[in-house]
């Protein structure tokens, strides 16, 4: 009998270990370091400092839109009524050509986006997370125009080239601060 109760108590001491350990892995992008009393963060507008037209515009939405599809927050566009601020500053978008043709013509150009980034308790007072020299490129072709002053071949590809710049940002910003790297 004290054979079959000492195998049972073995086996029990087994499976709890078993159980109650845990690999230490999990889902990135799932967790948060806030404070849990921050529910409301205010995006306001970022504060455009290049001659890019509508970038502040598209920036803020991406990343309202990018902290609201975590599902934990209230996003707002102002400060008023919430717990935390996220400001920015575009300070430069710079565009370069990034490879050429045979006629030395750019063929490839890369757009780099330098931003300066703020998230604030408002409750304490205190910066959660800064970034004071985020960069984030997307490079695209140049393919739609058939000459080098041909407008198209800038335009059109830049816009979309932008639209993915924004969102990536977005994404960076909104998963350094709830991760807090």
């Amino acid at each position: 009998m004290r054979i079959i109760q000492r195998a049972a108590l073995a086996a029990c001491i087994a499976v709890t270990a078993v159980l109650s350990s845990g690999c230490g892995y999990a889902l990135a992008g799932r967790g948060s370091f806030l404070p849990e009393y921050i529910r409301a963060i205010g995006v306001p507008q970022f504060v455009n400092n290049t001659p890019v037209v509508d970038v502040d515009r598209r920036v803020s939405d991406r990343v309202r839109s990018e902290l609201t599809n975590r599902g934990r927050y209230k996003v707002y566009p102002t400060e008023a009524g919430t717990d935390a601020i996220l400001t920015g500053e575009i300070s430069s978008i710079v565009i370069s050509p990034a490879a050429f043709n045979q006629q030395q013509q750019a063929t490839r150009y890369v757009l780099i986006l330098t931003a300066k980034v703020e998230f604030k308790d408002l409750k304490s007072g205190k910066v959660l997370w800064s970034n004071p020299a985020m960069q984030f490129r997307d490079e695209y072709e140049s393919t739609t125009g058939t000459t080098a002053i041909d407008p198209t071949a800038y335009f059109g590809q830049n816009t979309d080239a932008l639209e993915r710049l924004a969102s990536e940002f977005a994404r960076s910003v909104v998963s350094s601060l709830m991760e807090a790297f």
